[in-house]
């Protein structure tokens, strides 16, 4: 294989510009063509994977899937409080239902482990973040309002059987995609680099 001629401005410019955009930013009720999303999940499929284990997973919510996201993670919220005598609070009720019916996708996203690999539990996470670190860049590329959030049933464990989730494998969030109801791009900051890095030169 040639090796490839990349853009390296592009690239950087992409990576720059990449941001989070969260549901009150989102336009609802105009859906993203299927086509972006596989588009995104096709780039997250070439992240960098120790001895290729692969260890993303992916389940995307669309259309009605949205609605019955939504009424699952509502009613677990609604199950937890009751079994766990947490206070239950009907705006966090009402958010978890209606906040997935506001983005086009949302895409579910799953680290699973791969029996006798030996390889870290660390590395697999690592792995899929730069999977979901691929959908993010090519969302934004696309000019879509998008975010990884890990509320809801991220860290239930009730909702670890119905992800399909075993021993060490790991429910790491949703990733919320829409296009975006404004044109306006959300500035970016960030403290410099040199009060980051240590160089170690001989």
């Amino acid at each position: 294989m040639q090796k490839p001629d990349f853009n390296t401005e592009e690239v950087t410019k992409i990576i720059r510009g990449r941001r989070s955009m969260f549901v009150a930013q989102f336009k609802e009720n105009d859906p993203i063509e299927d086509s972006i999303i596989e588009e995104m999940l096709e780039n997250a499929n070439w992240a960098p994977t120790h001895k290729l284990t692969q260890p993303w997973r992916f389940i995307v919510y669309t259309g009605e899937g949205l609605k019955k996201f939504g009424d699952y993670q509502a009613e677990m919220y609604k199950m937890r409080a009751e079994k766990n005598g947490t206070p239950f609070i009907e705006a966090t009720y009402q958010k978890f239902k209606e906040n997935p019916t506001k983005a086009s996708h949302v895409i579910a996203i799953l680290m699973k482990r791969t029996e006798g690999s030996g390889i870290p539990v660390m590395e697999e996470i690592a792995a899929t973040a730069m999977a979901v670190q691929n959908m993010y860049l090519t969302a934004c590329a696309h000019g879509l309002a998008c975010y990884w959030g890990t509320g809801g049933p991220t860290f239930w464990p009730e909702a670890r059987e119905d992800f399909g989730l075993e021993g060490e494998d790991m429910l790491m969030g949703f990733f919320y995609v829409a296009k975006p109801a404004t044109d306006n791009w959300p500035a970016g900051k960030r403290e410099p680099i040199a009060d980051k890095v240590g160089w170690v030169r001989e």
